[in-house]
């Protein structure tokens, strides 16, 4: 797995390319202060991946677009997450619950606030997620079987749904690729939307936790209504067009502080 540093120059080179096209390897190690023999290793990788093509000295997008996968995902805005996540586990009664997690950098950083309980039943679709609830010792832990998503560890499709449609959730906690009022909860992907939307329906209560690089954004599949929310946990870097916006559907936005420097 590439560490935060690697893994955060590689969202960085990526960004680059999706905003200026095609450029060659000596701008990307200037601009992001690499050496040459370290670009060409992650344009390397990430050319593998499918996430850009390699050129004669250089690298342009990839024509798909595709998403970034969870190991990339786990070093963006992480301690803006971190706070994000520990806001949400407040939020979690005491006692026994049964809590949905959809897969997610975000909602496995609630996962790890929540480690101090020993009195909760997790269910998610998230490999990663529900290996991680195990090791914690949470009372039970159920993970819904489907069809493995290698770029987000997620099993989905109607084995998946037909699980969550057979359980009952105290409080779903739900991450997003984007969050808008026009397009709702959104994914990149329409089956992994449609399992999630699965899991949302059957929880009484509905946590949103996305930090607000993804508020304003819309990705491909759409996961519920804004309307069908009942918390926004975000950071204070929301833009406040984008917070009254959101506000003005009737969720509950708490705002935690996001960090500097």
């Amino acid at each position: 797995m590439p560490s935060h540093k690697r893994s955060d120059r590689m969202v960085e080179l990526l960004a680059l390319l999706n905003e200026r096209g095609h450029l060659p390897l000596a701008y990307l190690a200037e601009a992001l202060d690499a050496s040459a023999a370290t670009i060409r290793r992650d344009v390397a990788v990430l050319a593998a991946q499918g996430l850009l093509e390699r050129t004669h000295g250089g690298a342009r997008p990839a024509k798909d677009n595709r998403e970034l996968p969870v190991r990339l995902r786990d070093g963006r805005h992480q301690e803006a997450k971190r706070r994000i996540a520990a806001h949400v586990a407040s939020l979690i009664p005491q006692g026994k619950h049964a809590i949905g997690l959809t897969g997610g950098t975000t909602t496995a950083e609630v996962l790890r606030a929540l480690r101090h309980r020993d009195n909760l039943t997790i269910l998610t679709n998230s490999l990663s997620i529900g290996l991680e609830a195990a090791e914690q010792g949470q009372a039970r832990v159920l993970i819904a079987g489907g069809v493995l998503r290698p770029s987000s560890l997620g099993l989905v499709g109607s084995l998946a749904e037909s699980t969550f449609n057979h359980v009952n959730i105290g409080t779903a906690v739900v991450g997003a690729d984007g969050l808008s009022a026009e397009g709702g909860l959104t994914t990149h992907d329409e089956i992994e939307a449609r399992t999630n939307a699965a899991m949302i329906a059957r929880a009484q209560r509905v946590i949103a936790a996305c930090d607000s690089s993804k508020i304003g954004a819309t990705t491909l599949a759409k996961m519920v209504d804004l309307g069908d929310l009942d918390v926004l946990v975000t950071d204070s870097d929301i833009a406040p067009d984008q917070l009254a916006v959101v506000r003005a559907t009737g969720v509950d936005v708490q705002i935690v502080e996001a960090p500097r420097g």
